[in-house]
């Protein structure tokens, strides 16, 4: 797993900032509220299906979304049919330290590796993930 890095602000920001911005690139999203004790947990409490090409089972989409929260103060902000939407707090600042975050990636969502922009290599996807304080998800 790649190593957690220390916030730079308080994640909420973060996502507060994502969530206006995704929803002036999609109007049509709305707002969901679920009871949940972290955000990690509020996908399978709301019930929500999860990539159903992918796997059915939100649990393992949950606990991979709690260990992002730790280490990168990742916060679900939009979430849709087969979409993910994140806000990071500390993303990766190297090239090293993105590496081994796409590993987690394409772990987590092979599609965003295999079936997004060309060229579908992981160093690639790893150079667009250095500083970039929101990750989407794509499953097919």
């Amino acid at each position: 797993m790649a190593p957690g890095k220390p916030f730079t602000a308080e994640p909420a920001s973060f996502a507060v900032e994502y969530a206006v911005h995704l929803t002036a690139q999609n109007p049509d999203m709305r707002l969901g509220l679920a009871a949940a004790g972290r955000g990690a947990d509020a996908l399978a409490a709301a019930g929500w299906m999860g990539p159903l090409n992918y796997t059915n089972d939100t649990g393992e989409i949950a606990a991979v979304l709690r260990s992002w929260e730790d280490r990168f103060g990742a916060v679900v902000v939009g979430v849709g049919l087969a979409d993910l939407y994140l806000s990071i707090a500390a993303p990766p600042s190297t090239l090293q330290e993105a590496l081994h975050v796409a590993a987690e990636h394409f772990a987590f969502c092979p599609d965003n590796i295999w079936q997004n922009s060309h060229p579908h290599t992981l160093a690639t996807y790893a150079e667009r993930l250095v500083g970039l304080n929101s990750w989407q998800f794509w499953w097919d």
